[in-house]
């Protein structure tokens, strides 16, 4: 398992690809819709030994069970090859990619082609689904902080603005309803990469699709009253807005790469600041913070370990809840503990993760 930020990863697996652009909820889990009353049958998914992978350079142990499923895109071209043949190509430069990273085998579970080709990634996965319910899934490497508890699923292409193509979506749907038949998991528990990483993945496009995967996931399972797909509610900042509202998104610009002045006042000069974050993310630039903006995202996942201005945004927030931190930038123990106690109190998993749930929550 590799110790590097996923959003690294992602970034070299662009390099690795030769091509474009690169892609915690943290809600209240309702308990687990398992209980379908319309049976998935396995899909096809091509073995390792099928596609032609390699050894793993080392031991590949199981964990488990999973708690949710994480949605990737490789952030490569959108080819037009939707072939076998292309699918097979795809999944062997993917793990000759992690195995000169230095990792064991192909950092995520499943892959899926734009042809629709579902693909084993790393090995054992087809292993861990064993027959019927199950519980153990290979330890990946496709999202720091989130490989013991859930399964990874590439899609290839890039999704910022492009969706999957129609074969790649129904596969992308029947397998995540036969991963949440065998693990008991419910649609709920279907996620996107940059829910637990500072990343674009799965892409902008694909992450606002993912409601719409939980409803056809649903459907697949046959859930007669399936689990709303989680809802945010974020605070709208303008110009003349002030507060630590405003303070943790000045902190969360400059994370971003902007400079501007951290001072709780929403001016003329944050504004250009939102501006100018707006257009490089394909937003309508309008100077004003609200859903889209935040979500983008300029409320990046934090963690415990990282060191950083969206720290020292996540700690303001903090403080004007009521919890003792120190603003510095560094989320350590002291900030993971208060992240935990916050989430607890208010109903949202207790992971430490500052996710888009956690942030909404922070902020309102």
């Amino acid at each position: 398992m590799n110790p590097s930020p996923g959003l690294a990863r992602r970034s070299l697996l662009v390099g690795a690809l030769g091509v474009g652009a690169a892609g915690a909820l943290g809600v209240a889990k309702a308990a687990p819709s398992n209980a379908a009353v319309t049976a998935v049958a396995r899909p096809t998914i091509a073995s390792c030994a099928t596609w032609g992978a390699q050894p793993a350079t080392g031991a590949v142990s199981m964990t488990g069970p999973p708690q949710k499923i994480l949605v990737h895109h490789t952030a490569s071209a959108n080819t037009t090859d939707y072939s076998q043949a292309a699918a097979y190509a795809l999944a062997r430069n993917i793990q000759q990619w992690h195995f000169a990273r230095g990792w064991i085998d192909s950092g995520q579970q499943f892959t899926i082609s734009r042809g629709g080709y579902t693909m084993e990634g790393r090995h054992r996965s087809i292993e861990g689904l064993g027959s019927g319910a199950s519980t153990v899934f290979p330890l990946g490497a496709h999202c720091t902080g989130q490989n013991s508890t859930s399964i990874g699923i590439e899609n290839e292409g890039t999704y910022m603005t492009s969706l999957p193509t129609t074969g790649q979506w129904n596969a992308l749907v029947t397998l995540c309803a036969y991963l949440c038949q065998t693990y008991g998991l419910g649609p709920e528990d279907i996620y996107g990469h940059r829910d637990f990483l500072d990343t674009d993945c799965p892409g902008g496009a694909l992450y606002a699709k993912l409601p719409q995967l939980r409803s056809d996931v649903a459907t697949r399972l046959g859930t007669s009253n399936p689990t709303p797909a989680p809802t945010r509610t974020w605070p709208t900042l303008q110009q003349g807005s002030s507060g630590f509202r405003v303070t943790a998104a000045q902190y969360l610009l400059r994370h971003s790469g902007r400079t501007l002045t951290v001072d709780g006042a929403f001016g003329a000069g944050t504004k250009a600041v939102v501006v100018s974050f707006q257009q490089s993310k394909g937003l309508t630039a309008d100077g004003v913070i609200g859903a889209g903006t935040w979500e983008s995202p300029l409320a990046v996942t934090c963690s415990q370990g990282q060191t950083s201005d969206a720290v020292r945004g996540v700690q303001t927030a903090l403080t004007a809840q009521g919890y003792a931190v120190t603003v510095d930038g560094v989320f350590g123990s002291g900030t993971a503990s208060a992240v935990k106690s916050f989430q607890t109190a208010h109903a949202l998993d207790a992971d430490a993760v500052v996710g888009p749930n956690t942030w909404s929550r922070l902020l309102a």
